[in-house]
């Protein structure tokens, strides 16, 4: 197959820096002519006799013309990224010099590199696995520490090593099954099947974990939406100003400010949010503009992996909340109920602004004060085991009264203040209280205990359908050791199992995938 891909023996140039006016532009040189025709524009040094991973300063020229001047890299074959020969010439980064120099390189018998080459070089040389040539493209799309993370563990081989282990230890017993049918007659096992049930017991459990792992792994890769939705002058706009901590939305008391829907990126903990500030929800309105507002914001909350529901503590009661509260999980949303405004509430526990937010049966009669502990988790109330939110108490006095309702009330500072939901959180947008509670309650519904450590997390969408396959063909495998089959059909199964795992790292593979997942990379990686 690498013999038949289309210009697979050309020398390929390209630029290897983004597009752009900078202090230094790279262009890179991958094939057997690499050295020949850059030579050729350097007169500086025979480039031919340099030793490998050496820098040269001179300047570049084509005939009489100085293109620029200089610094070249040289990566002999078998000690470079593609596994040719190699060469890369770090220019000033002006695009018209780049340009010139690509143009010289090309004249001089290189060809320009197509999308992802120079990985896929790499791949079918050896020096990269499919796995880990994909997460290639991942390091250099990564914007967050833990997407980096993750792309450079693969990247390094660390998915790929346990996918080999399994995938070496699985063709070892295919083989000796399959040495077994030689001696049909003699009635001989060499395959130790109840080693084979342990493999295919430890195989189960480390893909069950692989796949487990995409949720989160597809967290780290993509992000997380979240729509910030409520009725008009809950202080949205405010708080998304508090979570990026700059005034991005304009706030005012006019009820309606917000139109259309602002959308803005915020890094918590190496989780990527992207922040939806929609337009205020309310039934009635004879505005056509605020009317199309609304559709939008209901359209966001469809597609939201997470609703955030603002609500104001001085004028909302505990039905309308809990009747949002239904509806989100009736459509199985992730969410937190966010009641904002605390700022409004007397030492009394009244409000400055209507009705007071007070009472009511929580579920399970929980009850809490603004916080316990960083991660916005209080104690279960009287009525039941479930570990509801709350927020920081930062050694502020917690009474431990009970609410009217039934649930456990909190004091701080004298103002009282009831939380009845496990996914509510009280905060006060305006002077910025609580919010770094609300961020680590965003985390903690994201993550639910996972961590993106230092292990493998698949982030992949095709690693996760080839392994949802690999666990499919072993659920087969144990059938048949179950059934007792016989080893030809076996063996069979088996290679199954191998095939799926060979597409993962490239072992199994058409040109057609190649083609496809390389066009997906920048043009000089």
């Amino acid at each position: 197959m690498l013999g038949k891909l289309a210009g697979w023996e050309d020398t390929i140039v390209a630029v290897a820096t983004p597009p752009g006016v900078g202090a230094i532009g790279v262009i890179r040189v991958s094939g057997s002519k690499a050295f020949e025709i850059v030579g050729k524009l350097f007169p500086s040094k025979d480039l031919g006799v340099q030793a490998s991973h050496t820098m040269h300063v001179g300047l570049l020229k084509e005939g009489e013309e100085t293109l620029d001047e200089v610094v070249v890299g040289l990566f002999r074959v078998g000690r470079s990224f593609t596994g040719e020969d190699v060469i890369e010439i770090s220019c000033h980064g002006s695009p018209y010099i780049l340009g010139r120099v690509v143009q010289a390189l090309a004249k001089g018998g290189a060809r320009l590199a197509k999308a992802g080459e120079f990985t896929q070089r790499a791949f079918l040389n050896g020096r990269l696995d499919l796995a880990q040539a994909e997460a290639v493209a991942d390091v250099i799309a990564s914007n967050t520490a833990a997407s980096a993370r993750t792309a450079l563990h693969t990247m390094r081989g660390g998915f790929s090593r346990e996918l080999r282990e399994l995938r070496e230890r699985l063709i070892s017993f295919s083989a000796l099954i399959e040495l077994e049918l030689d001696f049909s007659q003699e009635d001989v096992e060499f395959a130790d099947r109840t080693a084979l049930y342990r493999l295919i017991a430890e195989a189960e459990t480390m893909t069950a974990a692989l796949l487990a792992s995409f949720r989160l792994g597809n967290v780290i890769r993509n992000g997380v939406s979240v729509a910030i939705v409520g009725k008009p002058n809950a202080g949205k706009s405010t708080l998304l100003n508090a979570l990026l901590n700059e005034n991005r939305a304009i706030v005012s008391e006019i009820a309606g400010t917000t139109r259309d829907t602002i959308e803005e990126m915020l890094n918590i903990d190496g989780v990527l949010f992207r922040l939806i500030d929609t337009a205020g929800i309310r039934e009635h309105t004879s505005d056509v503009i605020e009317q199309i507002g609304v559709g939008r914001s209901l359209e966001k909350m469809e597609q939201a992996d997470i609703v955030v529901y603002l609500f104001d503590v001085s004028t909302e009661d505990a039905g309308a909340v809990g009747g949002m509260r239904e509806e989100l999980v009736r459509k199985g949303k992730n969410f937190l109920l966010v009641g904002n405004k605390m700022d409004a509430v007397d030492a009394g526990g009244h409000t400055t602004g209507g009705q007071g937010y007070s009472g009511g049966q929580g579920e399970g009669g929980q009850s809490f004060s603004e916080g316990r502990d960083a991660g916005g988790r209080g104690s279960a109330g009287d009525g039941g085991g479930t570990r509801a939110a709350g927020a920081l108490d930062a050694g502020k006095d917690l009474s431990g009264e009970t609410a009217a309702g039934g649930g456990l009330r909190g004091q701080v500072s004298g103002v009282r203040a009831v939380v009845r939901f496990p996914e509510e959180v009280l905060i006060s947008a305006r002077e910025v209280r609580h919010i770094d509670v609300l961020k680590q309650r965003l985390v903690d519904l994201v993550l639910r205990g996972a961590a993106a450590g230092e292990g493998t997390i698949v982030t992949n969408a095709r690693h996760y359908h080839a392994l949802q396959l690999i666990a499919s063909s072993l659920g087969v495998i144990r059938q048949g050791l179950d059934e007792l089959l016989p080893g030809d059909l076996l063996a069979l199964d088996i290679r199954h199992c191998l095939h799926y795992l060979g597409e993962i790292t490239g072992e199994i593979t058409t040109e057609d995938r190649l083609d496809y997942i390389f066009s997906k990379f920048c043009i000089g990686k």
